[in-house]
């Protein structure tokens, strides 16, 4: 994979999706920003340097393309922010958030046709199926591409996950990156007081996948470890990335509580959140 940006590049364009996220949720006073800013550098790194998939214009079906899947759906204003930075629609629209008859709702959805968006999500537990239904089809089809999934790791007390890792490891369906945001909150407080998850590596393993570890808020880590992943990928089994991230990162008063889950920012706290980050690209 050749680079098509540097990693300080990258950074910049992750400081300003940071912007778009806290000024979207903020212009609505509604929208989940600390799960959103703990993913940006992911989202960046997929959609501006790791994806092979072609911008404009959309294909609903992406033959011969990579292929994101975001399960975590709340966190949309990060997949919003990123995907029209890459250029997959107007960067205006995103003034748009969450309002009537808006084509970015709170969750994903797509009778907007909303060009991006191929399922919608954010009724947690099912993005994992989709995205091994469509490794799987690509792969039936001889289609080199790859399929990436993002799930949040309180999600996974949904048990839909389990049934789609374990179908995923026995049909050996390699052409799957499956990554687990693991910043360790969810909306009522930690994953670890509200439904412990343990070594979510070792249970990867144990139901047949191979796993890796990724620090979420360190961009070259992040596009060094994707790299990576598509290079153990095609063996026989999905590979699944342990991301641990900060909730609220690159905004110092959000990070590492659930307590931005899913709140907006005020006026004074919007100040503060975009006095932090760089305009880099131009806000909309």
């Amino acid at each position: 994979m050749s680079a098509k940006h540097t990693v300080k590049q990258l950074e910049d364009i992750a400081s300003q999706v940071r912007r778009d996220i806290v000024r979207m949720v903020h212009a609505v006073q509604s929208g989940h920003p600390g799960g959103s800013l703990g993913c940006s550098d992911l989202l960046v790194a997929l959609y501006h340097e790791v994806m092979d998939y072609q911008p404009k214009p959309f294909n609903m079906v992406g033959n011969n393309e990579d292929i994101f899947i975001l399960s975590n759906g709340h966190i949309s204003p990060v997949l919003y922010s990123s995907m029209a930075r890459a250029g997959i629609f107007e960067v205006s629209e995103l003034a748009t958030f969450r309002k009537l008859n808006s084509r970015l709702q709170g969750h994903p959805a797509t009778h907007e046709h909303l060009e991006g968006v191929r399922i919608a999500s954010g009724s947690l537990g099912q993005g994992l199926s989709v995205a091994t239904g469509i490794a799987l089809s690509k792969r039936m089809n001889n289609d080199p591409k790859m399929v990436y999934c993002l799930m949040g790791d309180g999600e996974l007390e949904e048990g839909q996950n389990w049934e789609a890792i374990m179908f995923a490891a026995h049909n050996k369906v390699d052409n799957l990156i499956g990554i687990v945001d693991f910043n360790g909150q969810q909306i009522d407080g930690s994953t670890a007081n509200i439904m412990g998850l343990t070594e979510i590596k070792d249970k990867f393993e144990a139901f047949g996948w191979l796993t890796m570890d990724m620090d979420g808020n360190n961009m070259a880590n992040v596009v060094d470890t994707l790299a990576k992943a598509k290079t153990i990928s095609g063996k026989g089994k999905p590979v699944l990335i342990k991301m641990k991230t900060e909730m609220g990162a690159g905004v110092d008063f959000m990070m590492g509580s659930h307590e931005w889950h899913g709140i907006a920012p005020n006026n004074d706290q919007l100040a503060n959140a975009l006095a932090q980050l760089p305009e880099t690209m131009g806000d909309y």
